[in-house]
């Protein structure tokens, strides 16, 4: 039998409707597996076993008395769920991975956090993530070192690092991140995991940002659709958020035949492409074609001067973040994150100004060469698996922090949903990502697409970690 942290959300949901499940024992098992795993792995800052399981015994009345909740026409009602620490949650502080942030508990819960609780779902405790979110990485100033479950010598990827480390070790269904140039993504690929970065807006957030995205990373499709139709109800604190649609998040089962698919294999800046990645994405890219997609090669629009440019802006937007701090804080952020922020310092008006305009351009470009297509497969990230102690998959070269980011960080500036889910190991045993992009706004002819792909993908390899 599946272990009860080991199973997904909708099956969770179906034992609770009929009775077979609990609540509370489902809490129990996976704060167990927590308890288990937690002095190697290292994905979690926070976990509340109290607070959790009071959760689960309100949820576990209100099943038994045929009121739980319906959110959107789904329930989580009791579904352990996990937070990056980025998403305020009320009455809990916010480090944001950095050992200089300011402490004081939080007065309210964020849109995502706030959807989830009024949904019911259980919350566990809150994820790691490196100092301010800026790093590919586990590593930080405040939190111990996470480690991903495939190979805890290799790295979880970041910046929702504990999330990732909490998909893969079965810390329950359902991993809450942030991205804003792959940091759902990313993780996810390198834990082998579903990971969605919705289209800019979909998901209210606060604050928002250009390109910055909440999403669910799962261990299955329909979680992250589950997910989906709790997390996209409106916010008015995101003043970039979406209208709402009365989409029909679980209407997941749609296939491939002559949907028009382009296959990038070559992001056209940063590292090269390893091999074991340019293997594994073709593969799958063979399998969309004798579903009876229609497949074509997607020639690189980035340049490295576009992706400098990124690199440049967002520099300077940390940079003044940086210097806000007072001296001692300054002394205390993670060493490789101040050099690469303070770089972005002291710039003229027309350098910030041709920075941003890269941004621009990159948004242009990401549109006019995927308008006439209905889905995108490429790589997650270049790289395999790296060390855990990396700051980036570039080691610890400042100059080449987003040389790994050609791939993911395009959707987030052209606000296209973006999804990675597994499709292969590397030789160190860890997952690579396979991303599927789609057209601005169509989250769920994304989801539709990385549902057709578990339908059709080789069988999984054994999650590691599982209790027993």
């Amino acid at each position: 039998m599946t272990a009860l942290n080991e199973l997904t959300a909708a099956r969770m949901i179906e034992g609770f409707a009929s009775g077979t499940l609990s609540p509370v024992e489902v809490t129990r098992d996976v704060l167990a597996q927590i308890d288990r795993c937690e002095p190697e792995l290292k994905g979690m800052w926070t976990v509340d076993h109290e607070l959790a399981l009071e959760a689960a015994r309100r949820s576990e009345q209100r099943w038994r008395q045929g009121a739980q909740i319906l959110s959107n026409g789904v329930s989580l009602d009791g579904v352990p769920i996990t937070i990056k620490e980025n998403i305020a949650t009320e009455g809990v502080p916010m480090p944001l991975g950095t050992a200089v942030s300011d402490m004081t508990p939080r007065s309210e819960d964020a849109p995502p956090a706030a959807r989830m609780r009024a949904a019911g779902a259980v919350f566990l405790g809150r994820t790691t993530m490196p100092d301010f979110g800026m790093l590919s990485s586990g590593l930080s100033s405040f939190h111990a070192l996470a480690r991903n479950p495939w190979n805890t010598a290799m790295n979880p990827g970041g910046s929702s690092a504990g999330a990732g480390v909490a998909g893969a070790a079965g810390y329950g269904p359902i991993h809450l991140g942030t991205d804003i140039g792959g940091s759902i993504r990313l993780p996810a690929a390198w834990c082998g995991l579903v990971g969605l970065k919705p289209s800019l807006g979909r998901v209210p957030i606060d604050p928002p940002f250009m390109g910055r995205a909440a999403g669910p990373m799962t261990r299955s499709v329909r979680d992250a659709a589950m997910a989906m139709a709790v997390l996209s109800q409106p916010d008015v604190r995101d003043h970039m958020s979406l209208p709402p649609q009365p989409l029909d998040w679980l209407d997941l089962e749609r296939d491939l035949a002559g949907l028009r698919v382009g296959l990038q294999l070559e992001p056209g800046c940063g590292m090269p492409v390893d091999p074991q990645v340019t293997e594994a994405v073709a593969a799958a890219a063979r399998l969309f074609g004798q579903a009876g997609a229609v497949v074509e090669i997607l020639d690189p629009w980035m340049t490295p001067e576009l992706l400098q440019g990124l690199d440049d802006f967002w520099r300077t937007r940390a940079g003044l973040d940086v210097q806000a701090l007072d001296p001692a804080q300054r002394a205390a952020v993670l060493p490789l994150i101040r050099e690469w922020a303070e770089s972005g310092l002291g710039k003229s008006g027309e350098a910030v100004y041709r920075a941003y305009a890269a941004t621009v351009e990159i948004r242009r470009r990401t549109v006019a060469a995927t308008a006439h297509l209905d889905l995108m497969l490429s790589p997650v990230s270049p790289n395999v698996s790296f060390p855990a102690d990396w700051a980036y998959p570039a080691d610890n070269d400042v100059n080449r922090a987003m040389t790994h980011i050609g791939f993911t960080a395009p959707y987030n500036i052209s606000e296209q949903p973006a999804i990675s889910v597994p499709c292969g190991h590397d030789s160190a045993g860890v997952p690579i990502g396979l991303q599927i992009a789609g057209r601005r706004f169509d989250d769920l002819g994304v989801l539709r697409a990385a549902r057709a792909w578990e339908r059709i993908a080789p069988a999984p390899r054994p999650w590691p970690f599982a209790a027993g």
